[in-house]
């Protein structure tokens, strides 16, 4: 956790959600008792701030202050609205292409996936508030600053997501290994969301179900799988090469 972006102490974190400040982890004693770390949990949740209990080892070694049982970070980022961010990029008349993150929780590969969508025209990144990666240092450092120029939406539900995104008109294909579609076999000219799931998991099997399309890219060698910030680039760059 970096400490240029850390806060801690419950009145503090308190101060910083009340003055509109984003705030990307808070770790709470897993314990922690009393009338002010209660108002601390009321705010948190009423403001749908994503939270972690954790034993009080872990607080310590976040920081050697008096902490009272609760440390957070500040994204170094603000979080853009889905549908606010939809309508601009539809009313701008450019062909949409988003990018959806299913549980992709390492923050370099985070990084070099932002990276790779700003160098390639990404509207915008689409995020869960549950099991996402941080926008952290490592995030920051492995996007080389891209993470400053790509609007990133962190939205309650990816399903929901996906279902606005096809209500807006844009077509939404996800990445998987299962299914018999190549990516090079599909039209990528309309409007696009493009979903990415995890390396250990994939993107997740009840988003399979309600995606309107699957592809996969080919695979000739013994290895089964790309890492997927390397597979993001290569849709994204057959996206940009069929928009040409």
């Amino acid at each position: 956790m970096e400490k240029e972006n850390q806060i801690f102490g419950i009145r503090a974190i308190i101060e910083a959600i009340q003055a509109g400040k984003e705030l990307d982890k808070v770790f709470l004693h897993k314990d922690a008792q009393g009338d002010l770390m209660r108002d601390l949990l009321k705010i948190l949740k009423q403001h749908k701030v994503n939270f972690t209990y954790v034993p009080i080892e872990k607080l310590n070694r976040l920081t050697d202050k008096n902490h009272q049982g609760a440390v957070a970070t500040i994204a170094p980022v603000s979080f853009y609205d889905l549908e606010n961010l939809i309508s601009s990029v539809s009313e701008s008349g450019k062909t949409p292409l988003f990018l959806i993150l299913d549980q992709i929780s390492d923050a370099r590969n985070f990084g070099a996936i932002i990276r790779t969508a700003e160098c390639t025209g990404v509207n915008g990144i689409i995020i869960g508030k549950q099991g996402a990666a941080p926008v952290n240092g490592d995030t920051v450092k492995t996007s080389a600053g891209a993470v400053f120029n790509v609007p990133i939406c962190k939205v309650e539900h990816i399903k929901d997501a996906i279902f606005y995104l096809q209500g807006s008109g844009i077509k939404t294909i996800a990445a998987t290994e299962k299914t018999e579609t190549s990516l090079y076999d599909l039209s990528l000219t309309e409007p696009l969301a493009i979903i990415m799931g995890s390396e250990d998991r994939g993107v997740n099997p009840s988003v399979l179900k309600i995606v309107d399309e699957k592809a996969k890219l080919p695979m000739f060698g013994t290895i089964a799988s790309l890492n997927v910030s390397v597979a993001c680039g290569a849709f994204l760059y057959e996206v940009l090469r069929q928009r040409r």
